[in-house]
């Protein structure tokens, strides 16, 4: 089973499957998860030194701090998904 990756810059991916959610960075809320996250070595920094533009949370508790934005990567996400469903791939 091959898992859909999506391009988030700089020549990183992420998995799809394990994509829970995906936020801007600017609440309070994601500021403490991403602070947690570092505290417990389960943060993923794929910016590359730039601002990071959105928050992804993954499963297990992770998050990936990504340097596109969120209306982006789910623009991405959806291209994606079409391209799945009518059965042609980009690889």
């Amino acid at each position: 089973m091959a898992a859909d990756l999506i391009h988030v810059g700089f020549d990183n991916y992420l998995a799809l499957d394990r994509v829970l959610a995906v936020a801007s960075p600017g609440s309070a809320p994601m500021k403490r998860m991403v602070q947690r996250g570092k505290e417990q070595s389960r943060a993923i920094d794929l910016t590359s030194g730039r601002r990071t533009k959105a928050v992804v949370v993954l499963d297990d508790d992770w998050v990936a701090l990504i340097a596109i934005t969120p209306e982006t990567f789910s623009g991405r996400v959806g291209a994606a998904r079409a391209g799945r469903a009518d059965g042609t791939t980009d690889r």
